[in-house]
């Protein structure tokens, strides 16, 4: 049923929870998994000053470190796991990336770092569930 999975992550509690629910389907379908991380640039502007690109900096190597360890947890579980470090939107690019993985599910938290909204689904969320052209699995 799934041959490739894309699960964007950003190391909140809803996305550790999708990154389990991944695992959990590419186990049970023989899948491989995609993890993706977003440094949001469009927060910080260009990193042509030194403080801006000191950030970026931190926040990809904090992205780096976390799709590492989940990388690490796919291999000791035996599932297949590919990632990557991106900039830009969240939720653009997660879209770019399944276009270009043909990934045949994206499973998304509801809710990432910067929501806190009980009940409410984040904005990167929606945007993927609105605009994917696959399905997309909230968790």
């Amino acid at each position: 049923m799934y041959d490739t999975i894309l699960v964007p992550t950003d190391g909140s509690d809803p996305a550790n929870r999708a990154v389990e629910h991944a695992m959990a389907l590419a186990d049970r379908y023989d899948a491989r998994v995609h993890a993706l991380y977003c440094v949001e640039t469009h927060r910080y502007g260009e990193p042509a000053l030194s403080s801006t690109a000191i950030v970026l900096n931190q926040l990809e190597e904090q992205g780096q470190a976390m799709l590492e360890e989940l990388g690490d947890r796919a291999d000791n579980a035996g599932i297949e796991c590919t990632w990557d470090v991106c900039h830009g939107r969240p939720w653009e690019e997660a879209l770019d990336a399944a276009d270009e993985l043909d990934a045949d599910l994206v499973v998304i938290g509801y809710q990432g770092q910067s929501h806190a909204r009980a009940g409410k689904i984040g904005s990167v969320a929606e945007r993927i569930v609105r605009s994917a052209d696959r399905p997309v699995l909230t968790a």
